[in-house]
């Protein structure tokens, strides 16, 4: 018989009844457009609850006990069914305690359910019409075979009774024993072949396309043989090409062959591959045969597709029971892992059902529930385990891997995290929890909507005793920040917005979880606010939970029995909260007390107890008096240094401009006297270097002329006339003092200075300046790092002295040389130190002196001279100089640095 197919299974119970009277004003008649709305806004607030309460966390730990590819899938995607009635869901929690005493029994899920594959697809496709390949078949006997070893399992167990739960769930379902018998009559799984025995035409087929290949292989080998005695091939060859047989022959010895058909050639063209005339009819009842084969072995397969496409109802129906009795196993090891304990539904009326009826006097009894979600690590270890052991019993078909890993389970879980009490009484309708931040309230009211969502599905609750809680038809919660940028929703509005939608869809049956009510707003409105809301639910959901640092609200119980309080415990001895919950106490924030404990000011805490004692209800008239009194004096105040600041702001503007007019005009100025001193340099510059050409050109004009005796007199008139130029174009010694002030000077690498604390010794600036201050100097052989004020510059007239440094406008002549080599006597040019004849060693590295001293000599032409300044330093730069000198070829004498020419060598080019 053809049982009915499931539908999906949804994310939650859709389901909902408004059974308590509205008013016409707020709830109008329902309308068909207004229903859909109500449904669409529910489904959408429901699944915006299971992600608040991270019920797809819980359903991705359940996925890891799955045995089948449907469960685990079913509850990665949070698709584990919640029973849509009381009932239902006590059906779920029977499947879940049958499933827990046959693991007991067996030690752990059957591996049969590790046998059953998906074969949803593949029922989709025949459906459809497409041709299902043997593969596809043989994974539908599997499952079918797997299925039925499943349900015979669970029958035989000793006392049925007891499994009686999961036994229903398959008594229904067809396991189509029929279908899967004739799929193995057809088909050889293990080998994936089509028997002979499928049809009596395939048999005939097969038995005559054998006998023809006998024939024909008998004939195609007589043949080669011939051919190859004949030297006609290396060695007999029977092959196919074309999808015909055929010998293979050497293209010389065609003629072995008569009549034959070439069908192929070798890649080298020296062997034919033919088909003799005799072979010719066999080959073709060949491919006749393999033709009829084809089409037989299709017509079985497209029978087979029509069978299971019949079957599609009893399959998929099947399939969905498989993977509820899945989900039961994975319930049960879940339960099992953690030492879970099977949930009662309490009834409406407060009578318990199962003692005869008597008064129990409390909706809600939990004991030492734990946070599942918080036990997160030891699952991951678990998962592993399971997952590894999943993976070895389907390899070798057997369950003891997974035996073994089930019956570790009976070690009872950590005491992290700190398990709580929940009980409510009947009557109860609304619950306030204070306490102080960080204390748990949110976490205790998420424990609670865990645990209705875990009893509505049928999962045990990680508790002690035996937990009692009613059966709730929608579970809403607001907890956390709801505000939206997009959609422009403030904090408060996003708040307020959500708990608007919640009243719109809550029944008698609901539960409503809000945390933090009536924040992000004034406080004396949100406690109006709140107070008015939790008196409008308390009339219409079954429980409503909600947490708050507002005081008032607390006092509601006084006046309301449906009310009732809660308080997260604080420890004073640690000022540490112990996450437990004090059911009908009143808790206090402890914000002080938290700040005392983690060093705040202690004048800041002791202002603030005086604030928390003017803030008392019974002081808030006198406190808005005082309040309005000293806003009062606020804005006067404010009001006066307003008009003070406006006073100041229009003094100010006018000194600014002032200043703005005078501080143009210097700058006019400025400029103005710039370019007047700029222009005389320049033109005193002009007059000196015309000074200076006519004293150069007067010196080689005479120095042609004049004779060895007269060179000594006419270097000294020449320097006598260029110190009396630079003399008179010279500032005055203070004004050089001046302009190297030591507030402002900055020396440069390779410049000399006075050391002040060695009586103006001179030393050499070996490194830049940093922006420290400091500067690296070098005194002989010796380095020292000297702050800038610890040193000052040379004056200019100071300079002409230092025999260390080149003159940039008085040129040093050393009296002409002569130098004689063994065959001749050799004149040389006057040694007159010029920026052309001089190579500037200081400040490298030895390497790259060398280099450019080596360029220098190269480039002089011959019979010159090269003064080369190494300068005094480390004297590294000037023993590669004096080395590369003495060896190279171009060079006929030095003359070594003296006191004349103090950090300088003259080289005489031959």
């Amino acid at each position: 018989m053809q049982k009915p197919m499931l539908t999906s299974l949804t994310p939650f119970n859709l389901t909902f009844f408004l059974s308590s009277p509205k008013s016409s004003y707020l709830f109008p008649k329902p309308t068909a457009t207004a229903a859909v709305t109500n449904f669409s806004l529910s489904h959408s607030l429901q699944s915006e609850t299971l992600e608040i309460l991270e019920w797809p966390s819980v359903c991705n730990h359940l996925s890891a006990l799955a045995s089948t590819s449907m469960g685990f899938s079913a509850a990665q995607k949070a698709q584990i069914p919640f029973g849509k009635s009381k009932s239902e869901s006590q059906k779920l929690l029977d499947q879940t305690a049958a499933a827990v005493s046959a693991i007991a029994a067996i030690g752990s899920p059957p591996p049969d359910l590790l046998s059953i594959e998906d074969v949803s697809e593949i029922v989709n496709d025949a459906v459809l019409g497409k041709l299902l390949t043997i593969n596809e078949l043989c994974a539908v006997r599997r499952t079918l075979i797997a299925a039925k070893a499943l349900f015979e399992k669970l029958k035989a167990l000793a006392d049925s009774h007891r499994y009686l739960p999961l036994l229903e769930v398959l008594e229904g379902c067809d396991f189509l024993v029929k279908l899967e018998r004739t799929i193995g009559l057809c088909i050889d799984c293990n080998l994936s072949e089509i028997l002979d025995t499928a049809s009596e035409d395939l048999e005939i087929i097969r038995f005559e396309k054998k006998r023809n290949m006998e024939k024909l292989d008998a004939l195609l080998k007589e043949m080669s043989s011939k051919i190859f005695k004949a030297g006609g091939i290396d060695s007999p060859l029977v092959t196919k090409r074309r999808a015909r047989m055929c010998v293979g022959v050497r293209a010389r010895y065609k003629y072995l062959v008569p009549d034959g058909v070439v069908l192929d050639a070798s890649s080298s063209g020296a062997t034919y591959f033919m088909e003799p005339s005799e072979a010719v009819e066999l080959n073709n009842m060949e491919v006749r045969l393999s033709n009829a084969e084809k089409a037989e072995e299709i017509g079985i397969l497209s029978f087979l597709t029509s069978e299971i496409a019949k079957s599609e109802g009893e399959i998929v129906y099947l399939l969905d029971k498989i993977v509820e009795v899945d989900l039961a196993f994975a319930r049960a090891v879940y339960a099992r892992w953690m030492n879970g304990v099977c949930p009662i539904f309490s009834s409406k009326d407060g009578k318990d059902l199962e003692n005869g009826g008597a008064e129990i006097g409390i909706s809600i009894d939990i004991e030492g529930i734990q946070h599942p979600l918080l036990l997160e690590s030891s699952l991951s270890s678990l998962s592993d385990a399971l997952a590894s052991s999943s993976r070895s019993a389907l390899s070798s078909k057997d369950g003891n891997d997974v035996k073994m890993v089930y019956r570790s389970l009976s070690s009872g879980v950590s005491d992290f995290p700190v398990p709580i009490d929940i009980k409510i009484g009947y009557g109860t309708r609304v619950v306030v929890i204070s306490g102080p931040n960080t204390g748990g309230k949110t976490a205790s009211m998420k424990t609670l909507g865990l645990a209705s969502l875990m009893s509505k599905a049928g999962m045990y609750l990680p508790a002690r005793s035996q937990p009692k809680l009613p059966w709730f038809d929608l579970v809403l919660a607001d907890i956390g920040d709801q505000q939206s940028l997009e959609q422009s929703l403030s904090t408060f509005s996003g708040h307020i917005s959500r708990i608007c939608n919640i009243l719109e869809v809550t029944s008698k049956e609901s539960l409503v979880l809000i945390d933090e009510i009536g924040s992000g707003t004034d406080p004396s409105e949100g406690v109006a606010l709140s107070t008015s809301i939790l008196q409008y639910l308390k009339d219409r959901v079954n429980l409503a939970v909600v947490t708050t640092h507002y005081a008032d609200l607390s006092l509601l119980k006084e006046k309301d029995h449906q009310f009732e309080n809660a308080a997260m415990e604080f420890s004073p001895e640690t000022l540490q909260p112990t996450y437990r919950v004090l059911w009908g106490s009143i808790g206090d924030s402890n914000a002080l007390s938290i700040a005392k404990s983690i060093g705040f000011n202690q004048q800041i805490i002791e202002r603030a107890q005086d604030w928390v004692e003017r803030l008392r209800p019974e002081k808030q008239q006198e406190r808005k008096g005082l309040l309005h009194r000293s806003l009062i004096e606020e804005r006067n105040r404010l009001e006066a240094q307003a008009k003070m600041a406006a006073s100041l702001h229009s003094e100010t503007r006018d000194i600014y401009h002032e200043i703005q007019d005078e501080a143009e005009d210097l700058d006019v100025r400025k400029r103005a006297l710039m370019a007047k001193e700029t222009l005389q340099v320049r033109e005193e510059v002009k007059i000196v270097k015309s000074q200076l050409e006519a004293v150069l050109q007067e010196f080689d004009n005479r120095l042609k002329t004049a004779g060895a005796d007269q060179l000594n007199l006419l270097i000294k008139k020449s320097e006598a006339v260029i110190a009396s130029i630079i003399e008179a174009h010279s500032p005055e010694d203070g004004f050089l003092v001046n302009e190297t002030s030591e507030t402002s000077y900055t020396p440069r690498f390779g410049e000399q200075v006075y050391l002040k604390g060695l009586r103006d010794k001179i030393a050499t600036v070996v490194e830049a300046p940093g922006d420290d201050g400091t500067v690296l100097v070098q005194y002989g052989k010796i380095k020292v790092r000297l702050k800038n004020n610890e040193i000052r510059a040379i004056p200019s007239s100071d300079k002409n002295a230092v025999t260390s440094s080149v003159p940039r406008l008085k040129q040093r002549v050393w009296r002409s040389r002569t130098v004689e080599n063994k065959d001749a006597e050799v004149s040389y040019s006057p040694a007159v130190q010029t920026s052309k004849n001089t190579v500037d060693l200081r400040g490298m590295r030895a390497e790259e002196a060398s280099y450019n001293l080596d360029m220098a000599i190269a480039t002089r032409e011959s019979q010159s001279v090269l003064f080369v300044v190494h300068g005094m330093g480390t004297g590294v730069v000037k023993e590669r100089a004096l080395e590369l000198l003495k060896k190279h070829p171009r060079v006929a004498k030095y003359e070594a640095e003296s006191p004349m020419n103090y950090g300088c060598t003259v080289a005489y080019i031959k």
